[in-house]
């Protein structure tokens, strides 16, 4: 197929796997040891984040099976895993806690439309080339949020962790007291399992990282909880997985007011859950060379939330602990992912039996366990210091997503708000300086270098920003202030070389300050236009009212005709 004919280029642009070489028999072996570790690890994974999003434990092998694949083959990432992740079942749950009851039905229906609209969000921005939305959630915005999240999710699980109930009152410690005056065996063996779950999962990433810790411990646990008749003390148990296919069909059982107030949290799960695949994307990029498209990336998400939706399960995405553990286990193509999802998809024709009797408390561990590297406190720190204004979007994000529990959507909301002010207070109040002619030859700030005036009766003015309508009135203000300062003035020269562009407010603003200056009998100069400044001044009639003779190409001719 040749991709330069349009056939073939609309063929690989739609079906993007049909690119992959054929593989070398390396690769396969390769492949295959790496797809069967992450295989392993996903099966238990994907059962504890469907308990994370309030869903049944089989819908996260759903989540697991089919947009795994899907992921593989219309992504752009030969390593990127795709499945069930702590996030996105974070904010599944978070988006539907206020909207119906977990586990039931009507919330199993809504995860699902959940993932769909997600998901066609997703598409649609990959589809029309709307990447670039995804930076709408800066790098200070998922670092807060990031940090808030792990937090919430830890949390949330201490409670499957020790064994003790919770309620709508959320006063977990008297919960926990009574449990231990009541039951303190069963409490005592679940915080048993749990904690020790927990410490085997430490131990095998630190000493066998290349093991599949997950299922082993999981395994483990079976065994122990079977053996100690775990159930018949009244722990509790994963029980009955539902063994079998999905069945490819959409739930049309919710009132249009339930589809509406699903809109909003689809959308911050398609921009952080896109935002999280894309930071794994990047990594594996520096780590292997190959190259990604953030589009086509966008477009196999997408697909891959919807193929989850159509399986009857929550919203899925870029899984960095699995796709590090796929890279680290040495696979080669995509067809490692391939071999993890066969994996799910056997264990769902015979494995969730093997697990009835494995404690939630393990489960929990599994949660918990890599979320905890998530809270990155020194980062924050570094990112306060280094760069005080995104730190502040940083905070901004954590403390309301923390204060608004669960509506975690504020969080990102008011990270995305804070974003903006940042920005917008950047851009309004740029730096302006007087310029004076350094040594080297070339315009510097006179106040920094202490540099005397260009030339006698000449003011040289350069603003480190665009001229548009929020910086074009601190420009004029700042020249009336310098001009009303110093009755000598005769030249006033604006360097325009670092004006990227210009609207129509700082054209009108351009006008207004030659006719001031005009008025005081001041020359108005330009220096180092760019093009589309140019255009702009040409087409405005700006040119021939400041004359050509005024405009200098560079700084360097107005300092030679200035001085």
């Amino acid at each position: 197929m040749n991709p330069k004919t349009p056939l073939g280029g609309l063929l690989i642009r739609l079906f993007p796997f049909l690119t992959w070489p054929a593989p070398t028999k390396g690769q396969l072996r390769a492949d295959a040891i790496a797809g069967i570790t992450v295989g392993l690890v996903l099966v238990p994974q994907a059962l504890a984040y469907a308990q994370l999003a309030g869903m049944p434990p089989v819908t996260g092998l759903y989540a697991a099976l089919l947009p795994g694949i899907v992921g593989a083959l219309f992504g752009s990432s030969s390593l990127l895993a795709v499945g069930p992740v702590a996030l996105t079942s974070l904010l599944t749950f978070a988006a539907l806690q206020p909207l119906a009851a977990a586990g039931s039905p009507e919330w199993i229906a809504m995860a699902i439309w959940l993932a769909v609209y997600s998901g066609l969000m997703q598409f649609f921005m990959g589809a029309f080339r709307m990447g670039i939305l995804a930076n709408l959630v800066s790098n200070a915005v998922v670092q807060g949020f990031v940090n808030a999240a792990a937090v919430i999710i830890i949390i949330s699980q201490l409670p499957s962790l020790l064994g003790f109930a919770t309620s709508a009152d959320g006063n977990w410690l008297s919960h926990l007291v009574q449990a231990w005056r009541t039951e303190p065996l069963r409490l005592a063996i679940t915080t048993g399992f749990g904690v020790g779950a927990a410490l085997g999962l430490i131990a095998f990433k630190k000493f066998s990282s290349r093991l599949p810790g997950v299922m082993i411990v999981c395994l483990i646990g079976v065994a122990v909880s079977l053996l100690a008749g775990f159930d018949r003390l009244g722990g509790a148990i994963i029980g009955s997985i539902d063994s079998g296919l999905p069945a490819l069909t959409l739930p049309f059982t919710l009132s249009l007011d339930q589809h509406l107030a699903l809109l909003l949290p689809a959308a911050i799960i398609a921009l952080i859950s896109f935002t999280e695949a894309m930071s794994s994307c990047r990594t594996m990029s520096r780590i292997t060379g190959e190259s990604w498209n953030r589009n086509q990336e966008l477009i196999g998400q997408g697909l891959a939330k919807i193929a989850s939706g159509f399986s009857g399960a929550f919203p899925v995405s870029g899984s960095f602990s699995r796709t590090a553990l796929n890279a680290y286990s040495g696979a080669k193509t995509a067809r490692a992912t391939l071999l993890a999802s066969l994996i799910v998809l056997i264990s769902l024709f015979g494995l969730t039996a093997l697990l009835y009797h494995l404690p939630t408390a393990v489960l929990a561990a599994i949660i918990i366990v890599p979320v905890t590297q998530l809270i990155d406190v020194r980062s924050l720190t570094r990112l306060c210091r280094e760069n005080p204004k995104d730190g502040f979007v940083a905070l901004v994000t954590l403390v309301v997503t923390l204060a608004t529990v669960p509506n975690l959507y504020w969080g990102i909301l008011a990270g995305m708000g804070a974003s903006l002010l940042v920005f917008l207070h950047h851009h309004a109040i740029p730096r302006i300086i007087e310029l004076g002619v350094h040594e080297s030859g070339g315009f510097r700030d006179r106040k920094l270098y202490e540099l005397p005036p260009i030339a006698e009766g000449v003011l040289g003015v350069r603003m480190d920003a665009s001229l548009t309508y929020l910086t074009a009135p601190m420009l004029e203000r700042y020249i009336r202030k310098k001009v009303d300062a110093d009755p000598e003035i005769r030249v006033l020269l604006i360097s325009a070389s670092s004006l990227n562009q210009v609207d129509s407010t700082g054209l009108d603003t351009l006008r207004d300050i030659w006719s001031f200056l005009d008025s005081r009998g001041i020359t108005l100069c330009l220096s180092g236009p760019k093009l589309a400044v140019r255009e702009a001044l040409s087409r405005s009639g700006l040119s021939q009212l400041i004359r050509e003779e005024h405009i200098y190409a560079t700084d360097e001719k107005a300092i030679d005709s200035l001085t």
